[in-house]
């Protein structure tokens, strides 16, 4: 199952000199990593206060509905102007159309890009934009920097009319998801599955089938998803990692993942079928 296709396509080109205006183009400003959003969830309209001054970055970096997207990341250190407030992935995901939700979640994972690539790795000199890609570039040593992206793998697993759910320490009292990790590098999107939900449950699973994707703004995933079926083993919660887990029933469920992220579209998907199952003579 995958999500439906939203109207936005990602782009690149830089904005010379970058406080040049746009009349027609949405404007995603950031100060760090933090998106400033208007009265009513509304993106800003230009021309943007000039006490934010001059950016460290502007460019294009996509096209909504035949306009296009630019985006301009400040420092850290730059006071939020009164008029504005900072924009949340969660908060706005309903308050947004999908394509335009697409768009903050690639801006949101540039703007990290930028402030982490201000200096080169290799050398230590100032980086520069790329004009034909996007990437950090070096002018003394020639060394590219790409956005990171880091793929995760999760899952819901099924034993029989059940799904396994867990809490981490850090989750809002109460909630319960799917288990989740970081793919290792010479790993497979699967083989991660197998080891986290061996590592943080304790148990073997099988039969893993592929259900979607999601970009994930905190900061730079890609989350993979996947259902499985239980092969073996006893529940056993991996320490410091994992504050509870057990197998729920699909008809009696905890507090469920945010409904923007790809965990709860995967929970509700899969308890659906199991309710079907059981209506069916």
């Amino acid at each position: 199952m995958t999500a439906a296709v939203p109207d936005f396509e990602p782009a690149y080109g830089l904005v010379d000199p970058p406080d040049a205006e746009d009349g027609h183009a949405l404007v995603f400003p950031f100060i760090g990593q933090k998106l400033l959003i208007g009265p009513g969830a509304t993106l800003p309209r230009q021309p943007l206060p000039r006490s934010l001054g001059q950016p460290l970055r502007a460019f294009r970096f996509g096209i909504l509905g035949g306009r296009d997207c630019v985006m301009r990341v400040w420092p850290t250190d730059i006071a939020i102007p009164s008029e504005y407030t900072i924009g949340d992935y969660r908060s706005l995901w309903g308050q947004w159309p999908p394509g335009q939700l697409a768009a903050f979640a690639r801006a949101r994972q540039l703007a990290a890009w930028v402030l982490h690539n201000r200096f080169c790795g290799a050398c230590g000199q100032a980086m520069e934009p790329a004009r034909a890609e996007t990437a950090c570039e070096c002018p003394a040593c020639g060394h590219k920097a790409y956005p990171r992206i880091s793929p995760v793998a999760i899952g819901v697993i099924l034993k029989g009319d059940e799904i396994l759910l867990a809490r981490s320490p850090h989750f809002v009292p109460g909630m319960y998801s799917a288990l989740a990790g970081f793919v290792e590098a010479g790993e497979s999107a699967e083989d991660c599955l197998r080891r986290e939900i061996r590592e943080e449950a304790g148990i073997d699973i099988h039969n893993i089938r592929y259900f979607g994707s999601q970009s994930w703004p905190y900061p730079h995933s890609l989350m993979l998803g996947f259902t499985a079926d239980y092969l073996g083993g006893n529940l056993v919660a991996q320490e410091a990692e994992i504050e509870d887990l057990g197998w729920f029933r699909f008809d009696s469920l905890p507090v469920l993942p945010h409904g923007g992220s790809l965990a709860r579209r995967m929970i509700d998907a899969v308890c659906k079928t199991l309710a079907e199952k059981t209506r069916r003579p």
